[in-house]
């Protein structure tokens, strides 16, 4: 069956797709021959209300569910809101897959997060790995709510033969990222510290820790795709990661944003700064495995294409 075919009579719900990666999302679906795509934006339909989540249920009456809204942040924001960050994404999640079920949806695909492995995963991370250890403490609340997905999907499939998919994305960047300095990620970040540095004529920046950990990036359009064939072919009770499957140390990752935006002054390690998880990179075998995903984006090309884009909206 194409994938035109699939998506031709369906309707989908795409919760978040007004966001960064759901915004890729929706547009892919376009592509791919869908009609009827409801986007529910906030606060019209706030998730963490049940009589939100019904209202939403009856006005779309989807066939899928692809559920990518959470809330999200980066370290400063776990520090300071654990308690919203475990309560919002967990009743948000829990009970959207509930009525779902209940109300006859016929696939539910849910998105988790790479914050849910634990703090010393062997690398690369296996999703067998998933359950050897607490997270990293200061995305464990939230990576543990959006893991609590995984143990409802699979119990629901035990129980009741539910058809909920559990992916786990890494980290992921490109054009359309949130630039804000006070919640961005570390490579929109970056980007804007080394131009605003290049435009200002300064001849250093200052990074935070010491540059040795790892991290693995997945290019937006690439995570859009995995998510679109795991929702087009596989069925199964297994969590999946989707990752690139190339792992880069941060200061390398500091050495290439430099040279790409043409910053060609000093860098200067903050060693007081947290370093964070020691080391990233995912086993990405099995989603190519179970329904044919292989990230296509060069990271270098990712990053071009990322730094192009800010320049040209950064107004």
């Amino acid at each position: 069956m194409g994938q035109e075919n699939f998506w031709q009579s369906k309707r989908v719900c795409v919760t978040g797709g007004a966001g960064f990666l759901g915004k890729v999302v929706v547009r892919k679906l376009q592509e791919r021959g869908a009609k009827d795509i409801f986007v529910p934006n906030f606060p019209e339909y706030n998730l963490v209300d049940l009589a939100d989540i019904n209202r939403l249920l009856d006005d779309s009456k989807p066939d899928l569910i692809i559920h990518l809204a959470a809330q999200v942040g980066g370290i400063g924001a776990n520090r300071e809101h654990p308690a919203e960050f475990f309560y919002n994404n967990l009743m948000m999640g829990v009970q959207l897959m509930h009525r779902a079920w209940e109300t006859g949806v016929s696939k539910f695909v849910a998105i988790g997060t790479i914050c849910a492995y634990p703090k010393f995963t062997p690398i690369p991370f296996e999703e067998e790995n998933l359950w050897d250890g607490y997270p990293e403490e200061t995305n464990a609340p939230y990576g543990l709510a959006k893991k609590m997905l995984l143990v409802q999907a699979q119990s629901y499939r035990q129980q009741y033969d539910y058809n909920a998919i559990f992916l786990l994305p890494v980290n992921l960047y490109g054009p359309g990222d949130n630039f804000n300095p006070a919640s961005s990620h570390v490579i929109p970040a970056l980007i804007r510290k080394c131009l605003e540095a290049k435009e200002a004529g300064q001849d250093e920046i200052v990074v935070w820790g010491d540059g040795s950990p790892t991290r693995e990036f997945l290019y937006v359009e690439d995570a859009a795709e995995g998510i679109l064939l795991a929702s087009e072919r596989y069925n199964g009770n297994l969590p999946v990661n989707l990752g690139s499957g190339n792992e880069i140390s941060i200061k390398d990752l500091v050495e290439l944003i430099a040279k790409l935006t043409g910053f060609n002054g000093k860098l200067v390690w903050d060693t007081t700064k947290p370093n964070g998880q020691p080391r990233r990179a995912l086993s990405t075998k099995r989603a190519e495995e179970l329904f044919g995903f292989k990230a296509q984006m060069t990271f270098e090309e990712g990053l071009k294409r990322t730094i192009a884009w800010y320049q040209e909206n950064k107004a």
